[in-house]
Order: C-alpha cells, then structure tokens, then sequence
C-alpha cells in the first residue's frame, strides 16, 4: 500500500513535525509505504498533484486545520482524486473532523487511519468551491478574517469570542436575497452559516441537526436583534436552541442562491470565500475518509451528535 501524507507544517503550533518519525516508523511496520509533501503554496500543491499519478497511492492523509483540508481537497478533486482520505486533525480550527469525534493524539490518529473503516461524506459546492464543514457570510466572517494568524494560533476558538466582544459596538445588518425551494426571502442579516457538518467557531453544536450524509445542507440565518438579546441567543447557540429563536430562520435545502449588493465578509472552511451571487449545492457522497469504524447509515444520539456505526 502506499500513502501520501499531505502536512502543513504551520498547522496550529507547528509540533505535528515532531510526529513525523513515529509516523514512518508506523506505517513501516505495516509493510506500507509513505510519501511525505509538505505544503507551502496552494500552486506547489498543484504542481505536485498535476505532476504525480494521484490515484495511485491507496490513501491520502492531510495533517491541518479546516483550511489545510480545504485546500487540499479543493486541489485534489479538480484532478479528479478519488482515493479515500485521513484526517489528522492538528489545526487551529478542526471543526470537520469533530464530526467524527477523532483524537487529539497523533499515534492514537495514526493507527485509525492505518486500519480500513471508511465514511462516504458529502460535500458543499459554493460557485464551483467545494467545502467540507460550513460556507459563511456577514458580521462574524468580518470579525474573523480581522483576526490576526498569531493571535488564533495561540487562543484557538478564544480568539474568534474576544475579538468578536471587540467588534459588537459596530454590529451593524446587511440586506441579502435569499432563493431556494424551501425559503424565499429579502431579509436584513447579521450573518448566515450554510452548514455540512455541525460544529463552526468553536462551537460544538451550532448545526446539531446536520448530517454529513443526507444530502442536504443546514442554512442558519441569524437576523438583528436588541443588544439585550444578544447573549441569551450566544447562550442558545451554545446548547445547540438557537432555530428555536425568532432571530434565527432554519432550513434545510440541497441548493440555494445568495445574493447582496454589499461588501461583506464570505468564508469557505475558515479560508477567504467567494463572490455574490452565491449559488451553494451539495453533491451527495463525493468524499471517502477514514474514520474508526464504517458508517452505514448516519443517526442522531440524545446529546445531537453523530454516532458512526
């Protein structure tokens, strides 16, 4: 078998590095083969993927955070990649692969990825992007691409809260149009999360419905509310209430379009989003990854996380 191990060496703090030996080590003593690439630039990545006969390597493992996985699956499926995919979740922001409830160990991650248990996972496309986790829009994609890179390196999800305390005084709504089968509406927003998985920001349970293999997409429109209301909705948020808030619309679609004459913050996975129109679809069951066990068939526990079977 032979694996090419994708890692960006910047990933959080930089100490997956550290693991690299002990990864060779264990993947030798499979009697298997791996091809470390480390990530500099996304056109090296491209380079090195155009250049290389992808599929045939029996896996691909990526070590990094929603951005690192972003990139590389972006890069891989516009070469028409369709080997099965390990995460090592060793970013700032690992909110896709909390979905499947990986360890934070890297040995621990390394013997599930050595073992052959899959999840068929679906995937978003936002105007010819594809997305794993979330495609985003509004107050709080401004507040965090206005977070500086060292300051989310060393607080994480704390970051994204204090700067977002910072920049409550200049909350203000934008006006999006907003089209689909199941809602059709001109709405004043403070921002919206289109959601594939469930956790975004930081927080555990902000699209606890969602499934990353029904086919659809979880859409959260969170409208102006009073400052007073502020922090019960955080606190809704939080327990995973807030569709049950009147500041806040829900649905589930597989396709949609957003449109808004404004300059506002857009976001794909915690990288720099996209233009309007915006026209979000899902394509059902395009991405194999690893997981602990094989999923069959995607249900929901008591607590609304996802239980892979």
């Amino acid at each position: 078998m032979q694996i090419l191990l994708i890692y960006n060496p910047l990933a959080g703090n930089g100490s997956f590095n550290n693991h690299l030996d002990s990864i060779i080590e264990a993947v030798q003593d499979k009697g298997y083969y791996l091809v470390p690439y480390r990530v500099s630039t996304t056109e090296a990545l491209e380079k090195m993927v155009s250049s290389a006969d992808i599929n045939s390597f029996n896996r691909i493992w990526i070590a990094g955070g929603d951005g690192t996985i972003h990139q590389v699956i972006n890069v891989l499926f516009c070469y028409d990649c369709q080997i099965p995919v390990g995460i090592y979740p060793v970013g700032t922001a690992n909110d896709f692969a909390r979905y499947f409830h990986f360890p934070e160990r890297v040995n621990e991650m390394t013997e599930i990825l050595l073992q052959d248990h899959f999840t068929v996972c679906d995937i978003g496309v936002a105007n010819g992007r594809y997305f794993l986790n979330v495609a985003s829009l509004g107050f709080l994609i401004d507040v965090s691409q206005k977070t500086p890179k060292r300051i989310k390196q060393s607080f994480g999800a704390l970051a994204y809260y204090l700067k977002g305390v910072e920049e409550f005084a200049n909350m203000k709504p934008v006006k999006v149009s907003i089209r689909s089968r199941e809602a059709n509406r001109d709405d004043e927003v403070y921002f919206i999360l289109i959601m594939n998985g469930k956790s975004a920001g930081g927080f555990k349970r902000i699209a606890p419905l969602a499934s990353i293999s029904d086919g659809l997409l979880d859409v959260y429109i969170f409208k102006p509310c009073p400052v007073l209301e502020l922090i019960p909705l955080v606190i809704k948020v939080a327990n995973g209430e807030h569709a049950e808030s009147p500041y806040v619309d829900y649905f589930q679609t597989a396709e949609l379009t957003i449109n808004c004459r404004e300059s506002i913050g857009t976001d794909l996975d915690g990288e720099k989003g996209f233009d309007f129109p915006l026209r979000v679809t899902v394509e059902p069951a395009k991405l194999k990854v690893i997981t602990r066990e094989n999923q069959e068939e995607g249900y929901l526990d008591k607590t609304g996380f996802g239980f892979l079977i």
